[in-house]
């Protein structure tokens, strides 16, 4: 018994003294597009940075949408930055991440986000 005694005093400062969040963020390509663009030769500039996010709260994993329907608001988000309708212009290296913060299973909080690069052709 004095064994443990010792061993749940640890056990038990480490959750009083711990950080009361988990954060996780990873960079994937969740994009599945089937246009292909050379870009081969110098007839094109870099004009713009865009991004668009989206973001929903979990209460003891009840509650908002599915990580699916967060890609394609944050995805339409972006589109909606990028003014892609002016003239001859594509989007290119698209990176998606997903952030997780929070305390779960009680608390958290996703947010994606979607950001590329928007090039315009000169030729």
């Amino acid at each position: 018994m004095k064994n443990l005694l010792p061993l749940f005093m640890v056990v038990t400062s480490l959750i009083f003294f711990s950080s009361c969040g988990v954060n996780n963020a990873l960079i994937q390509n969740q994009n599945q597009n089937s246009t292909q663009v050379h870009l081969a030769q110098n007839n094109y500039q870099v004009v713009d940075t865009v991004s668009g996010s989206a973001e929903v709260e979990y209460i003891l994993f009840v509650g908002g949408m599915k990580r699916s329907r967060l890609y394609e608001n944050a995805y339409s988000d972006m589109m909606k930055k990028a003014n892609l309708m002016s003239s001859s212009k594509a989007l290119i290296n698209i990176v998606s991440e997903d952030h997780l913060a929070g305390v779960p299973p009680f608390w958290f909080r996703r947010t994606i986000t979607v950001s590329a690069h928007v090039i315009e052709f000169t030729k």
